[in-house]
């Protein structure tokens, strides 16, 4: 997928930043005779940003739609506020905060419920934060530990709308909603938006 986009996406976690990543040893899309590729056309270069934002969160294209639908009802610019809704989903919060070290580790840490929102146990990986929730790891020698293996791997910074507070039971604040300028792969939205508003 990295490669079909002809950037990283970080699906692997670490190995991304390693020698081994699909991107770095081939710079080709998959696929035989590349040679013979002719130039994208407009629908082509829309689809390939749409699918590019997909593949990062790892949303299927019926709630990638939802989404879509609802930053549409929202005031404000819809690129921007549908960008806000994928980063605000809990297992990219898990991910950004370190305590995952993909998004599909992530989703997994969330879905065994190692994460509480709030005190609550939540186990789902599209719930939205809200600003001001506070996310901390399960009390459980088990889940502490999948958290802090993460975290001492993780090679990257958190970012400015999150607080987290590492010790011996990790713990995470919401400060705002996270914008469009918080997302962490170049997008081009507006593309995005007339794609899928035909």
């Amino acid at each position: 997928m990295c490669r079909r986009e002809g950037m990283k996406l970080f699906l692997k976690g670490t190995r991304c930043d390693t020698d081994k990543c699909a991107v770095e040893r081939r710079q080709t899309p998959p696929g035989m005779h590349n040679y013979r590729r002719g130039k994208l056309t407009d629908y082509g270069v829309h689809l390939r940003e749409k699918q590019k934002v997909k593949h990062y969160y790892g949303v299927l294209e019926a709630q990638f739609r939802r989404y879509f639908h609802r930053a549409e009802r929202t005031k404000g610019n819809t690129g921007k506020v549908l960008m806000s809704l994928l980063e605000r989903r809990l297992d990219n919060i898990v991910h950004r905060l370190g305590w995952g070290l993909s998004r599909a580790q992530a989703r997994q840490i969330v879905r065994h419920g190692h994460i509480l929102v709030n005190g609550r146990r939540v186990d789902v990986p599209s719930y939205l934060v809200r600003a001001g929730d506070v996310l901390t790891v399960k009390n459980r020698p088990k889940s502490v530990q999948l958290v802090q293996a993460s975290m001492a791997e993780y090679g990257r910074e958190v970012p400015d709308f999150l607080a987290r507070v590492d010790g011996p039971l990790p713990e995470a604040h919401v400060l705002r909603l996270p914008e469009a300028e918080d997302v962490s792969i170049p997008v081009e939205v507006n593309l995005i938006v007339e794609l899928v508003s035909r």
